[in-house]
């Protein structure tokens, strides 16, 4: 599954590096897994012995991208996902470099598990692994975990992510002991009692539809309580897959008075809404009176779908860099536990593979700069990583070789049987898209490949 050789040369390429502030056409050449050369052509004399060469004309090259938070599953729920699948899935969606969130079972609370999904990821395609442990012992809110045990066997944040926590006086201990360790704390807003039982935005959709709803309040509330927290204790605060317009707000006004808070939207939050509950077609969400279509269970997430004008305020976060990354939040699920009834559906969606597809729908329409995309999936994560970012989102000379090259005007459709993921049920198959990666390189290794004369053995 990787290349044969130590060295590569992709020539004529769009070269795109926010790190740099390169925007130019030129050469990128690769060798011992590192990055040699950047901008200026490479003569055929110059080149490394048995060296790769790629045609780039028409594609970009960029930094391999960065998921700050990444269902893997494993260890526990193997049938909805493995880190084997996962990091294949991750390759194809243009990811060099995971965060593993800790809802796995055994819980990733102790060092013993965080060793087991490094192990693991070590044995898969190359994809960087950054297990992140949780906050408190088995995610069940009541006692903080070892933090200690778990930054020292290599978590690089703290979450109970799918489990806010809720007791405000935990939150303010977990704050001040990671900032002893110069971590962050990563919490999914929701506050469980406004929430309960609601298995989707509240609004004219989930009127329309008979479904209790979940309030944009219900996550804006946990929001102010934990950017004041994080001004109490001056602990670093990242926020996970904001999706109203309100915490949108609440994050500018909180980086305005210079706070360590940073902040990620996914994909689906920046380019769908709760009318996607209703069904789609090739061209977008259904409207006007209900069809069989209605109640979509591949579009239950959590938090859910908010509504157009929250997206906007999303993509105007994302713009002007209150929202720092972008993050798939990629839940994968069997079938089994998503074509049942709406109220009874997992909440979740496998977004590796389609979230930069998705995202690039952005960049046709002119609402989204392609270098400012580039820059959110690379250099933004980096603030959430900080020491452990070293190297990385980056083409600079003598950096890691991790790099993603796509092709942006190139078309598909999105069929979920064709996923290497074990996450089949999104709410984009059969849509369109423009704009698709076509190699992954990770450390100076191919891990997915549907350029010729780059070895790879997953092209679909």
């Amino acid at each position: 599954m990787t290349n044969a050789t130590n060295s590569i040369l992709i020539r004529n390429v769009r070269i795109l590096d926010p790190s740099q502030g390169i925007d130019r056409a030129g050469d990128l050449l690769l060798r011992d897994g590192k990055v040699s050369r950047v901008g200026e052509p490479v003569r055929d004399g110059n080149l490394p012995p048995q060296c790769a060469i790629v045609d780039g004309a028409g594609l970009v090259v960029c930094p391999g991208f960065i998921d700050l938070h990444v269902h893997l599953r494993e260890p526990g729920y193997e049938d909805h996902e493995t880190i084997a699948t996962g990091l294949d899935a991750a390759a194809r969606g243009g990811f060099t470099t995971v965060c593993a969130m800790p809802n796995t079972r055994p819980a990733m609370d102790n060092a013993s598990v965080v060793d087991y999904v490094l192990r693991r990821a070590r044995e898969a395609n190359g994809v960087r692994v950054l297990p992140i442990g949780c906050v408190t012992k088995e995610r069940a809110g009541q006692q903080l975990a070892e933090m200690w045990e778990l930054a020292q066997a290599g978590a690089i944040a703290f979450s109970d992510d799918g489990s806010p926590v809720a007791n405000p006086n935990l939150m303010r201990q977990a704050l001040a002991y990671a900032r002893g360790l110069g971590l962050p704390i990563i919490n999914h807003c929701e506050d469980p009692v406004l929430s309960k039982g609601a298995p989707m935005h509240e609004g004219r959709v989930s009127n329309l539809l008979g479904l209790a709803g979940w309030p944009a309040v219900a996550e804006e509330t946990m929001v102010a309580r934990d950017i004041d927290l994080a001004a109490l204790t001056r602990g670093r605060l990242h926020l996970a897959h904001i999706s109203t317009a309100g915490a949108v707000e609440l994050v500018r006004r909180a980086k305005e008075r210079g706070l360590p808070v940073t902040a990620e939207a996914t994909p689906h939050h920046l380019t769908l809404s709760d009318q996607w509950v209703c069904g789609h077609g090739s061209e977008g969400p259904l409207s006007g009176p209900l069809t069989l279509a209605a109640y979509d269970s591949s579009a239950k997430v959590n938090p859910p779908l908010r509504t157009a004008r929250d997206a906007e305020a999303l993509l105007a976060g994302l713009r002007d860099g209150v929202i720092d990354a972008i993050a798939t939040d990629h839940a994968p699920h069997p079938v089994t536990t998503k074509k049942v009834s709406f109220d009874e559906a997992a909440f979740g969606i496998p977004g590796l593979e389609t979230a930069f597809g998705a995202l690039m729908l952005l960049v046709h329409r002119g609402e989204l700069p392609l270098p400012t995309l580039v820059q959110r999936m690379t250099q933004g994560p980096l603030a959430l990583l900080g020491e452990r970012g070293v190297g990385l989102g980056s083409l600079r000379e003598g950096s890691i070789a991790d790099v993603t090259l796509f092709n942006p005007g190139l078309e598909w459709t999105v069929r979920g049987a064709d996923f290497a993921s074990k996450g089949k049920q999104t709410p984009l198959e059969g849509v369109t898209l423009k704009g698709r990666v076509v190699a992954t390189i990770a450390g100076g290794r191919v891990v997915h490949s549907q350029i010729s004369g780059l070895a790879s053995s997953d092209n679909p």
